[in-house]
């Protein structure tokens, strides 16, 4: 086919399209309606992978075993583990998602991001070039930038880590096992140490030790 305008481009990207949906079926993806995913780039998919409608996947994007993906997710050069569920209407760049974690609804997964294995980053949660071990639940409308957290860590629906001050980024730190209670803020560079306790509505500017409150 020739292209010679605006609308002949979109059928021949729709022929290209269908051929990538096509040989995604064949090797035994499924997809909940192969005319709606946009494969912009290399999608490699492991076993038993549920895809469903309006996801666009753009730069190299792996996905595991038995991943199950809900509808209207962009999700562009990352590498997501065996188990995940990544929930409606979620961005993820350049990022890793260990296995068995649960993505969304509404998360942003930003680039330089690690997530352990059988993390939890719910809804309206944005995640910054930060470690997030084992186990770990930012599950509620929280920013976590520039962070390294430990395993088995809760973080409180509306904390944030204050990384920026205008001039340099700085890092947030926090130990295995720790709490930190909802509505607080983590003035970095900071560091809470393993097992301590953020009571809500925190303002933290000083390092806190382990097991203290």
């Amino acid at each position: 086919m020739g292209v010679n305008n605006r609308r002949q481009l979109a059928e021949v990207e729709r022929i290209h399209q269908t051929r990538i949906a096509n040989a995604l079926l064949d090797v035994g993806v499924t997809l909940m309606d192969p005319a709606r995913i946009d494969v912009r780039g290399e999608l490699v998919c492991g076993r038993d992978v549920v895809i469903d409608v309006n996801v666009v996947c753009e730069g190299r994007v792996v996905l595991g075993d038995n991943v199950r993906i809900g509808p209207n997710n962009f999700i562009a050069n990352a590498t997501i583990g065996d188990g995940v569920e990544i929930l409606p209407n979620c961005v993820i760049e350049s990022a890793t998602i260990g296995a068995l974690s649960r993505i969304g609804p509404f998360s942003r997964v930003r680039p330089e991001t690690n997530l352990g294995r059988d993390t939890h980053i719910g809804n309206f949660v944005e995640i910054k070039k930060s470690d997030i071990g084992e186990g770990s639940k930012i599950n509620h409308l929280a920013y976590v930038g520039d962070a390294e957290i430990g395993r088995a860590v809760n973080v409180g629906a509306g904390t944030i880590t204050c990384n920026y001050d205008g001039f340099l980024k700085y890092k947030t730190e926090i130990g295995e096992g720790a709490f930190i209670g909802s509505n607080s803020a983590l003035v970095a560079p900071v560091s809470i140490g393993a097992g301590a306790i953020v009571a809500a509505g925190s303002v933290v500017t000083a390092d806190v030790q382990a097991d203290a409150l």
